[in-house]
């Protein structure tokens, strides 16, 4: 049985994505893999945080919090309720980085709720940057509500925390770095090369992006305007937003 810091995804991983794509084994030659196909935790855990994410967050952030899923979490060499399944595949992750391994349950949990800070209720209900409010909801939902394992609780809250905190020194745990990933991939076009194109087709036909691009941005620019010192202005103030904006890879899919 693996240790918590295996099993819930706090293997240290380098914070610096371009120096980590360089020095992986990787094929550059990713696979379509469908929704269908796919493995999907079902623990009751599991469910709860998706019916609550349902539920708090808007249509399209949901769609987006599942398109993540799908594009980064890795099932090849997967822990559910501690035993590996060999036989699922999933995007970024499988591919890329098959040594990786935590719970999909982790990764489900990590991206359903790392943008519950951005819903009109969570943003104005407090000074703090989304990430860093949305961090703190998740950790008092799954360990104080629903009675998840406190080092997986912190490790979701922690990456939620940590999942825009892109720069070039020190380290992150793997959960982090693999949202990071697949977020910059949905919401930008970043590091196309790590996401077979049909994979895109079939993960936006199962979950449409609804004009995502103009939603993020607007959310984006909301944020910069009630809180002109949060964090998510160290991506740019206007850099961000228009990147968002104009993201070239899944304007098809718009």
């Amino acid at each position: 049985m693996a240790d918590a810091i295996e099993l819930y995804g706090w293997v240290a991983k380098p914070r610096d994505v371009s120096k980590l794509l360089q020095g992986m084994k990787s094929n550059r030659h990713p696979e379509p893999q469908n929704v269908a196909s796919t493995g999907f935790p079902d623990t009751p855990l599991a469910k709860s945080v998706f019916e609550y994410a349902k539920k708090e967050l808007s249509p399209e952030t949901f769609n987006h919090s599942m398109r993540v899923y799908y594009y980064g979490a890795n099932t090849r060499l997967r822990f559910t309720s501690s035993v590996a399944d060999p036989n699922l595949g999933k995007a970024i992750q499988t591919q890329q980085f098959p040594d990786w391994c935590f719970t999909d349950e982790t990764y489900l949990l990590t991206c359903l709720l790392h943008d519950i800070g951005t819903t009109n209720k969570n943003i104005s209900a407090t000074k703090m940057s989304f990430e860093f409010y949305g961090g703190m909801l998740a950790l008092r939902l799954l360990s104080k509500d629903l009675h998840a394992p406190i080092e997986q609780a912190e490790s979701v809250a922690e990456a939620i925390i940590r999942h825009q905190d892109i720069g070039q020194s020190g380290k992150i745990t793997t959960v982090g770095l693999l949202i990071q990933l697949a977020t910059i991939f949905d919401n930008m076009g970043g590091h196309q090369e790590l996401v077979h194109q049909d994979t895109i087709k079939d993960v936006t036909r199962h979950f449409p992006r609804n004009q995502w691009s103009s939603c993020f941005a607007a959310t984006i620019r909301k944020e910069n305007e009630l809180k002109p010192w949060a964090h998510t202005t160290a991506l740019g103030e206007e850099d961000f937003p228009n990147g968002v904006q104009n993201n070239k890879l899944m304007e098809p899919y718009d």
